[in-house]
């Protein structure tokens, strides 16, 4: 293994090794401290961070507003208060060693405002920016008025050249470095195009290449690619080290650090990631947001593969081969199936799937009257922690709505990550993970269910392994 040389990133000789932020709650001040004081870059969420009273117990985050806008408000100031309390751990755990990152989501409720709530109230605590989950033009602009380095998060050249030229070109001192973060093989959710196939992984190495080359394009030989999604060890990107056409080089790790001592996640979460295979996390295209993501396989999962399974295309007049008649809610307004799509549905009513629902895309889905009541209660509840959300209709705009019929097909991202985070409940809850989760289970480094602390995986890492 080639000797691991050491980076500048924010400002800092550091370990090449960066921790990768996972929200909510995931990445917090003590597991990011653990990492910067073990010589590297630790980074926490700033979505929906915890906050603690001053006892140090956990301020449960409950919504008393009667409406989406008031309910939003309530989550800015939780996010704003939990990001600052965050900071103020990793900067105490980290003993004034390697460097402090935030990461946060562009799609994010109000991110900027966010943003600037928790780097003016954690002033000189964090170091850097890291952001993904959409184009953040604005996140240089941002991150300069606090004399912090950013760190956007991309999946291609394309979408750099883009940022650069629209935005980042004006703050070019501040980039810190660029994160090429896989779309096929990260955890969480993905920076999939339409025009690149989810079944088919592409080489991380000619399209990380192709960004340094832009990069350069950009008089950014020096400024650090920051390799995340699929990097489990050293070893085996040993080629990416002292290469020309990749340049300086950091490696980012978002699924090892789940198991570490320092890491918030229950045991159940930390047992489960022991016990995966191959192929048990699953790329999918049911999150609110719109974007793929990456989740175990799960009864939570399944529930959602089943519900749209349960679909047919419907039209409110007989048209074509839709003549069928097929009744619909509680006052059974007629709706119009094909044949086939008739007698599949009336197949799904006699096994209990009662409750038909609409979605935007002119289809009805079939679930349970529990299934149905859960969902339009999750969909009344909403408390705009997206810009846009698919399954409430919520946006941040001066509406309060996509436009769009909220979609049952989907779920309500801010309850299931906020209980997985905070309960024993993983199998009934999303479960992001990478897709390297697998590995964990037969590398010796955790055999006899050992779990390391953070400054161990770090040393472990080191050694290419």
């Amino acid at each position: 293994m080639k000797p691991l040389p050491p980076l500048i990133i924010s400002g800092k000789e550091v370990l090449p090794l960066v921790e990768g932020g996972k929200g909510i709650s995931v990445s917090n001040g003590e597991s990011s401290g653990a990492w910067a004081a073990a010589g590297g870059v630790g980074t926490f969420s700033g979505v929906n961070a915890d906050s603690y009273d001053p006892d140090g117990k956990l301020i449960e985050q409950v919504y008393r507003g009667r409406t989406r806008r008031e309910r939003h408000e309530e989550l800015v100031a939780y996010a704003i208060q939990g990001g600052i309390h965050q900071a103020k751990i990793a900067h105490e755990t980290s003993n004034g060693q390697g460097r402090i990152h935030m990461n946060v989501l562009w799609e994010m409720a109000a991110s900027q405002r966010v943003l600037h709530g928790v780097l003016e109230g954690a002033k000189g605590l964090i170091h850097g920016v890291t952001c993904g989950a959409g184009m953040p033009y604005k996140i240089a602009e941002i991150c300069a008025q606090y004399a912090i380095f950013y760190y956007p998060i991309v999946s291609s050249a394309r979408a750099f050249r883009a940022l650069w030229k629209r935005a980042y070109h004006r703050f070019p001192e501040l980039l810190g470095g660029v994160v090429y973060e896989d779309p096929w093989l990260a955890g969480g959710h993905n920076g999939l195009s339409n025009s690149e196939d989810p079944l088919k992984p592409g080489d991380p190495y000619p399209r990380v290449a192709e960004l340094r080359q832009t990069m350069i394009e950009f008089g950014l030989r020096a400024t650090p690619v920051i390799m995340a999604g699929g990097v489990w060890c050293l070893r085996e990107w040993e080629h990416w080290l002292d290469n020309p056409e990749i340049g300086p080089v950091a490696f980012q790790f978002g699924t090892r650090p789940l198991l570490t001592q320092e890491s918030p996640i229950s045991e159940a979460w930390k047992r489960r990631l022991m016990t995966l295979s191959e192929g048990d996390v699953f790329l999918n295209r049911f999150s609110p947001t719109g974007f793929y993501s990456s989740a175990v396989s799960n009864p939570f999962l399944d529930e959602l593969k089943e519900r749209s399974e349960r679909q047919v295309a419907y039209s409110t007049t007989t048209v074509g081969e839709h003549i069928w008649p097929f009744p619909v809610g509680a006052r059974n307004r007629l709706v119009y199936l094909t044949a086939a799509d008739k007698l599949r549905a009336v197949q799904w009513v006699e096994e209990g799937f009662t409750e038909a629902l609409r979605t935007p895309d002119s289809t009805l889905i079939l679930v349970t009257p529990e299934r149905a009541n859960q969902i339009r209660e999750d969909q009344i509840n909403c408390m705009g922690c997206l810009s846009a959300c698919r399954f409430s209709n919520w946006a941040e705009n001066e509406e309060g709505t996509t436009g769009k019929k909220a979609d049952p097909r989907s779920y309500c991202i801010q309850k299931t990550l906020q209980t997985i985070s905070h309960s024993e409940h993983t199998e009934d809850q999303l479960m992001f993970a990478g897709h390297n989760a697998f590995r964990f289970k037969d590398d010796p480094f955790y055999s006899n269910g050992f779990i390391p602390t953070v400054r161990q995986l770090v040393e472990r890492l080191q050694t290419g392994d």
